[in-house]
Formats: structure tokens, C-alpha cells, sequence
């Protein structure tokens, strides 16, 4: 580990022992006399209840349900870092609260749960569902994140499991400016996925146009194909695949590799070298996600002839980072009042995303993870894509 780094870490620790952590409450209204407490508090709250315990929807009007999500952990799968526990997440899911609040300005509470068993998360979630607009899953090892998230979806609140989603909104929207910058047709790309777990099923499943029921009437375009590769190598028809790996590829990530346009990476560094790269397509692009050190370092890749290099590390161009998508899709989903996130708002936030680039560049596919700009416009397109599908069931109901 470098210097440099070590210094970030002392100087990380010493911020956050000085503020005692990064997150607090503040009240919203004036308390400076009788009268503002009786507004805010007893008797003048008391007809506000009255109010929602007649029609409890009226709490998104009313009350924070309006404007806030819950952060849910168990600490079982914390950055690179692991099965570190409900506190040790505590700093994480607090940093996850200050992105949500500064690039979309939604509130969100950090939740460490002191349990890893998928009915007691479940159960929990269900209880807090009605003081929250919105869950966001967060670092929870999977099989369990995906039946968490499947057992939560008709809590009658969005809920979101930021590091399957969030990962492959932010992938989708720099494969399309990728393709934009190399003048190569999107629909073209065939794609290797090393890495079959949270992340890596869903950068396949929103890649290849997978589509849920409330996807009616969704246009979507699809890459030629993706092949995804767990640590035995390519998952394919038998392993099993679905929409996945049609030209029915086998062998170890290597030899999948061979003349393919696109690489991700969601799985551990340093597994591919120079010859790995030059294995592939001409000008292919190199997503190597893994933190922090890639499955085949940027220079590496970028001197085996790699059109396109990005990274989750922000010391190099083409960061793909998850912050692009989530602030702005909770804000649209909270605007929207709605209920889930469907796979057209997906859809909806990564061309959104990939269109904040006016002109996509080999150094430049992906805003820079600071600009305030593109948490609002990812929020207004997941708004409409919501709008939209509920005027579409509407209209077919009748």
C-alpha cells in the first residue's frame, strides 16, 4: 500500500473521530416560541395524525416518508473489505446518506441489522416500511441480497439493491458511450462478465434485455450477446444460462475472451495480463471493476491496444462509479410516488446517464462522479418512465 494512501486513511479516521461520524437530523421548521411548538408538536400534531390514521397515504405528504429511505445492511459484504459486521458497516452506509442528500437531496437513514438470516432482514425492512419512502439494499452478500430483494418487492415502496442495479445502470451507460466513441453499433457488442454475483447477474440481465411484467409495452435494445464467467469458467446452457451466452462458449475466462468487443470486470484483480487483451476484438473495452485493483490494470490494458479503459478508481479516466445512478434514482422515484423500480426506470437512468455526455471520448464515456447535474436529469427520465408505464396500464385497463 502506498504512502499516499496511508495518509488518506489517517486523515479519513481523524475527520470522522472530529465529526463523530458524517450524518445528523435537523428540523425543518422554526421552534423559537409557544406557538411554533404547538404547530410542530401537541396539540396541533395531534389532528395531522388523525389525518393519515384515516388515510395513511397522506404520509408522503405529510411526514419524512415524503423525502427519505432507509439504508439497509447486515454488514456482510462491505466494499473489499468483506463480512466486517453491522458496525464496521456503520461508516459506509453513513457516506452512502451524504451522497444521497448532496447530488439528489433525498434524506436517508443508515440501518446495520445485528442478523445475516434472509426472514429476520425481511421481517424487519417489512416493520420499518411505513416511516420510509424507499429502501436501498446495501452491501449484503448474495444469494441473500437477491432474496431479500425478490421477498421485498411489493412492500408498496421502491427498493433498490444499489450493487446489483446501481453497478449495471452505471456499466450500461458507458458501454453505450463506449460504443458512441468507438463509431461501433451498441447492438453489436459481444460481452464477457467475469464475476456471477450480485453485480455480474445484473449488468447481464439489463444488458440482454431481461423484462419483468411490469415492463409492458418497454422497447429495449439488447447487445448481440454477453457470457458470463464465475471461477469455473463460462455459465452456459446446462450450468445454467438463460438469455446469456447464445453461441453456447465454454472454457475458462481466457478462452472466452478471445475476439470478444467488450470485458467487465466485478470479480478480483489482476486476473488477465496483456496477451489477455490482445486476445480480444479490435479496439475492445476494458471494464475492469474490481477494487482496489482491477483483473488487468488500465496501462496494461490500455498498451495491449484496449480502445476504451475504464475503472471503479477515480485516479483514472472513465470511473464507473455508482453514485452517477442512485441519488437520482431514488429522487425520481420519490417524485413519482412510486411503488417499485421497474425495469424501464433502469433502463430509463442509464440512457439518461450515458446522454449527460454531449460528446463521448475515449478518456470521457462517464460523467465526472461530481457533477451535480446528473442527478436531477437521471431523476426527471426515471419520473417519466414511471408516469408513463402507469398512463400505459391505465389505458389497457380500460
Amino acid at each position: 500500500m502506498s504512502d499516499s494512501r496511508e495518509d488518506l486513511y489517517t486523515e479519513s479516521v481523524e475527520m470522522h473521530r472530529k465529526y463523530g461520524g458524517k450524518v445528523e437530523i435537523r428540523s425543518k421548521v422554526p421552534l423559537e416560541n409557544q406557538h411554533d411548538l404547538s404547530l410542530a408538536y401537541t396539540p396541533g400534531v395531534a389532528r395531522v395524525c388523525e389525518l393519515i390514521a384515516k388515510d395513511p397515504s397522506l404520509a408522503r405528504e405529510l411526514t419524512i416518508k415524503k423525502n427519505t429511505i432507509g439504508i439497509i445492511t447486515d454488514g456482510s459484504a462491505v466494499l473489499g473489505l468483506g463480512n466486517i459486521g453491522p458496525e464496521a458497516a456503520l461508516p459506509v452506509m453513513e457516506g452512502k446518506a451524504i451522497l444521497f442528500r448532496e447530488f439528489a437531496g433525498v434524506d436517508a437513514i443508515p440501518l446495520c441489522l445485528d442478523t445475516q438470516d434472509v426472514d429476520e432482514i425481511v421481517t424487519v425492512v417489512k416493520a420499518l416500511a411505513p416511516g420510509l419512502g424507499g429502501i436501498n439494499l446495501e452491501d449484503i452478500a448474495a444469494p441473500r441480497c437477491f432474496e431479500i430483494e425478490a421477498q421485498l418487492q411489493d412492500l408498496g415502496i421502491p427498493v433498490f439493491h444499489d450493487d446489483q442495479h446501481g453497478t449495471a445502470i452505471v456499466v450500461q451507460a458507458a458501454l453505450i458511450n463506449a460504443a458512441r466513441a468507438l463509431n461501433k453499433p451498441y447492438t453489436s457488442l459481444n460481452v464477457v462478465i467475469s464475476g456471477a454475483g450480485a453485480a455480474g447477474r445484473a449488468i447481464a440481465h439489463l444488458l440482454t434485455c431481461f423484462t419483468e411484467e411490469d415492463a409492458v409495452g418497454l422497447a429495449c435494445t439488447a447487445i448481440k450477446d454477453v457470457v458470463v464467467c464465475d471461477s469455473k469458467g463460462a455459465i452456459y446452457a446446462g450450468r445454467p444460462a438463460q438469455k446469456t451466452n447464445r453461441g453456447g462458449k465454454k472454457g475458462s475466462l481466457k478462452d472466452v475472451l478471445k475476439d470478444a468487443n467488450v470485458f467487465i470486470g466485478v470479480s478480483k484483480g489482476d486476473i488477465l495480463g496483456k496477451e489477455d487483451i490482445e486476445s480480444m476484438a479490435d479496439d475492445p473495452i476494458v471494464l475492469a471493476l474490481a477494487n482496489p485493483i482491477p483483473e488487468v490494470h488500465p496501462d496494461v490494458a490500455t498498451a495491449a491496444g484496449a480502445g476504451i479503459v475504464g475503472t471503479g478508481r477515480s485516479d483514472y479516466p472513465n470511473q464507473v462509479n455508482n453514485v452517477l445512478a442512485f441519488p437520482g434514482i431514488f429522487r425520481g422515484a420519490l417524485d413519482a410516488g412510486a411503488t417499485r423500480i421497474t425495469y424501464g426506470m433502469k433502463l430509463a437512468a442509464a440512457n439518461a446517464l450515458a446522454d449527460s455526455v454531449e460528446t463521448p471520448a475515449k478518456d470521457a464515456i462517464l460523467p465526472n462522479a461530481l457533477d451535480r447535474s446528473v442527478g436531477p436529469r437521471v431523476a426527471k427520465a426515471v419520473e417519466k418512465a414511471w408516469n408513463d408505464l402507469q398512463r400505459l396500464k391505465s389505458f389497457e385497463e380500460k
